[in-house]
């Protein structure tokens, strides 16, 4: 079971949100991050190595000094301003026309080291120790992590009595994203809220592992450095936002690889039909994969579907079933001798957000040789993967919308 508790959010007063808010550390380089950042933005606090010129390394002892200097001024300036009391939030956002509705939450970081925040990626040591850096230096959750959990009939119920108010923040972000919050104040929704959780077998990792990590290894720091240590403590816990299953929706994460390998496109095709039934494809634009095993490729200037010949996956493994291992064990490791997706440096990635045409840009101006779209993973997969205690191969979920950061901030 999983424990939660409310907390007093460090945010910016309506008026600025938009101006506050920004796009997660991880999915911008430094020099968008620079180019983005507006005076009052959050990627001052969480990359604040654009502070400097020319922008700095993101290691560099400087730079979290830095963090901490920015994080006191935006305090200091009323552009973060911290709740009287401890609440939980409703963190609402809407993209094409879809909206989930997830809690913004303080989840607690023995239920990581346990097992109970259940994860489905492998983690690095180096990204986690950066990460742990800006938690130990700041002494808070800048970022919230983003979980999934079963349905429940009564967290839904409360969550349906805010929402259908008037929200404290309500903004459309550059992107098109929408973002709304509504904050949870009352004493006994507060507590119902709690005890509903209690009866949560487990929270799922859905975007934020490394900085799921970084907290709890933090959290373990902090208790191991306090004689007096109960438990109760607020370093026992960090920021999530956590969404029911249901709502989330998980877009393809797709693949673009270099050369074929020193074949022709006619030699890698005749390689391909060994395992796949090729067809080009009929449509007069890119081609979508339309069910599980079935895979786009993009190659010549040429869409192609493939399918995947019986017996060459395995439907009863939790991975083996996955395409991207499918595409990894049949094309990518046996034609183009791609085996380490993490260290080749053949291969890239490209989140679905981008779309198809972007896979099509990349083949077409010569960087790529060859590109590859997948059907999405389920996140009834996600969830199978990670309650038998596998892990995913890499690059394999890509999550919109992203949780804008600076919405709310957890200080211990």
């Amino acid at each position: 079971m999983v424990k939660v508790k409310p907390f007093a959010a460090i945010r910016p007063p309506k008026a600025i949100v938009k101006e506050v808010a920004s796009r997660p550390y991880d999915v911008l380089s430094s020099k968008e991050a620079k180019a983005e950042a507006g005076e009052k933005s959050l990627l001052h606090i969480i990359k604040p190595e654009i502070d400097f010129d020319p922008i700095a390394e993101e290691q560099d002892p400087a730079v979290y000094a830095k963090a901490v200097e920015n994080f006191k001024l935006w305090q200091q300036k009323g552009w973060l301003v911290q709740d009287a009391k401890e609440n939980y939030y409703v963190y609402a956002q809407t993209m094409d026309g879809r909206t989930q509705y997830g809690l913004v939450v303080c989840a607690n970081t023995e239920d990581y080291l346990s097992g109970a925040i259940k994860k489905h990626e492998l983690t690095r040591k180096d990204k986690e120790e950066d990460r742990m850096k800006h938690v130990r230096v700041q002494s808070a959750n800048l970022e919230p992590v983003f979980f999934a959990y079963p349905d429940n009939a009564v967290i839904d119920a409360i969550v349906a009595k805010y929402t259908a108010g008037e929200p404290e923040y309500d903004f459309v972000a550059d992107d098109g994203f929408g973002h709304k919050l509504w904050v949870i104040d009352d004493e006994k929704d507060i507590k119902a809220i709690t005890e509903a959780f209690a009866s949560i077998p487990a929270f799922y990792v859905a975007d934020g592992h490394h900085r799921t990590a970084a907290a709890a290894l933090v959290g373990s720091e902090r208790k191991k450095a306090n004689p007096a240590h109960d438990g109760s403590e607020e370093y026992n816990f960090f920021m999530a936002v956590v969404f029911p299953q249901s709502q989330l929706k998980i877009m393809d994460y797709n693949r673009v690889v270099k050369d074929l390998a020193g074949l022709t496109p006619e030699e890698f095709i005749e390689a391909l039909r060994k395992d796949f039934t090729v067809e080009e494809a009929k449509c007069s634009g890119p081609y979508r994969p339309c069910r599980l095993h079935n895979f786009s490729m993009y190659l010549g200037g040429r869409w192609y579907s493939l399918d995947a010949k019986e017996g060459t996956y395995d439907d009863s493994d939790p991975i083996g079933q996955l395409d991207v291992t499918v595409l990894s064990n049949l094309v990518l490791d046996k034609i183009l001798h791609i085996g380490d997706l993490r260290t080749s440096d053949r291969i890239d990635f490209v989140g679905g957000i981008r779309g198809l045409g972007e896979l099509q840009r990349r083949v077409d101006s010569g960087e790529m040789a060859v590109a590859f779209a997948l059907y999405p993973v389920t996140m009834d997969q996600l969830v199978s993967i990670a309650d038998t205690g596998n892990i995913m191969p890499p690059k394999t979920t890509w999550f919109e919308p992203k949780l804008r950061s600076g919405i709310t901030i957890h200080k211990f």
